[in-house]
């Protein structure tokens, strides 16, 4: 038997803080006489003066690493004003962080165990963006709120016209489009006449004309469904408005990062709005993320296999991730179906055998891929694979697809090929 020595601190003294939403127990551990450690634990309010004292005491005890548990929304003022101060502050996910087997569970000996993990390096620390990136995030999210807020509003717009026997949605597929909304405020305002509504049609609804007039059929919408139905369009005027509002205050906070706005909107599907949200999660250093596996690992994009025994349990995925930046590059999937990419080439061949929302997350893998790339190196630039890529990567097998396809419908298949210069058939 060997005499093993300890492994060497992270950092000789660190404080662990135990956070709740009026207070906090803050424990540092610093070295004592003999090699031992020292341990001290103090109580402090989560106010201006209570945090300039927290941050005092830990100048004083000389430490430089403070670890916290993600408590709610509690910890940002915590977070912030202490690295505002000067420390390095790490931030643990709870579960990484939870009580073991045996030990009490107190304030007090929380705040300990945070500062024997921050010590010794036990967990790894959350990512969390520095302040510039913080303030957009604020808006960006408060933005994607308020779209969804209007998408729900529209929604329900939606299910009082069907309350009213009105099938309006039924013969337009954009209902809150020019001549949907047309036809709502006709209604709202007291229209009845289901050939005057019809006349408000514009574009191509026009040519739909005699169905709109069947559809807006105003029997059984009367006028207390019309009130409410004002109400409903104003509202969602009045989001429509405050999703623009922020905008200005966007474009300001984005000015540093414009080259790599600029860069990522011309990835297929990603339009500047989404670019933003994306530089508002994830940031633009991605050192951070030491390769394109750990951001896509970190988003909850990957797919993640429990087996035992031979037998697959679970969920096939990581966990929930970052909400607003899942939705971000959902929509640079969808964006890009309409186009000849390789996204949209991916999620093609992959919804034959597979649900589209698995579909959607391995093609948001992609799209995650080439945005690490993109912001880690300032000089890379966006070519795409093309919406041929997975037919001309490997010829010989789409050929032989293809024959099996034909022949297991009952039909004998004989290849030649083409001469490209003349176009003419020559022998296989």
């Amino acid at each position: 038997m060997e005499v093993a020595g300890e492994e060497p601190l992270f950092a000789e003294r660190a404080a662990g803080i135990d956070i709740a939403k009026a207070g906090v127990e803050a424990a540092v551990r610093v070295p004592g006489p003999g090699g031992r450690r020292m341990q001290e634990v103090r109580s402090f309010k989560v106010t201006r003066r209570g945090l300039e004292e927290l941050a005092g005491w830990l100048e004083g005890h000389g430490v430089t690493r403070a670890g916290m548990e993600s408590t709610s929304d509690y910890w940002k003022p915590v977070f912030f004003f202490l690295e505002r101060a000067g420390f390095e502050c790490l931030l643990y996910n709870s579960r990484a962080v939870k009580a073991q087997p045996g030990r009490p569970k107190t304030d007090k000996a929380d705040a300990a165990w945070l500062a024997k993990i921050t010590e010794n390096g036990w967990v790894r620390s959350s990512f969390v963006p520095p302040a510039q990136i913080r303030v957009l995030r604020e808006y960006t999210r408060y933005r994607r709120r308020v779209i969804q807020a209007r998408t729900a509003q529209m929604n329900r717009t939606e299910k009082l016209l069907e309350s009213g026997h009105v099938k309006l949605s039924s013969v337009i597929s954009k209902l809150h489009g020019v001549s949907g909304r047309a036809m709502m405020n006709a209604l709202a305002a007291g229209e009845r006449d289901p050939k005057v509504l019809a006349q408000l049609a514009r574009g191509t609804m026009r040519r739909k004309i005699t169905e709109p007039g069947e559809a807006l059929d105003c029997t059984f919408f009367t006028p207390a469904l019309a009130r409410l139905l004002a109400r409903m369009l104003k509202l969602t005027d009045e989001l429509t408005a405050e999703i623009e509002g922020p905008g200005t205050e966007i474009a300001e906070l984005c000015a540093p990062f414009e080259p790599e706005i600029a860069r990522l909107d011309e990835v297929d599907g990603i339009a500047r709005r989404t670019a933003e949200d994306v530089i508002a999660e994830i940031g633009t250093d991605m050192t951070v993320f030491p390769t394109a596996g750990h951001l896509v690992s970190w988003a909850r994009l990957c797919p993640q296999v429990r087996e035992s025994a031979g037998r697959r349990k679970g969920r096939n995925a990581t966990g929930d991730g970052n909400a607003y930046l899942s939705a971000a590059i959902s929509e640079a999937v969808i964006g890009s179906l309409g186009t000849n990419c390789f996204t949209a080439a991916r999620y093609k061949k992959l919804i034959r055998r597979m649900p589209k929302k698995k579909a959607l997350v391995a093609a948001g893998n992609s799209v995650l891929t080439i945005i690490w790339h993109l912001l880690a190196d300032p000089e890379a630039t966006y070519a795409d694979l093309g919406g041929d890529y997975y037919e001309l990567r490997d010829p010989a097998r789409q050929k032989r697809s293809y024959i099996r396809g034909l022949e297991r419908l009952g039909y004998h298949v004989t290849i030649n090929t083409i001469n490209p210069d003349t176009g003419e058939l020559t022998a296989a």
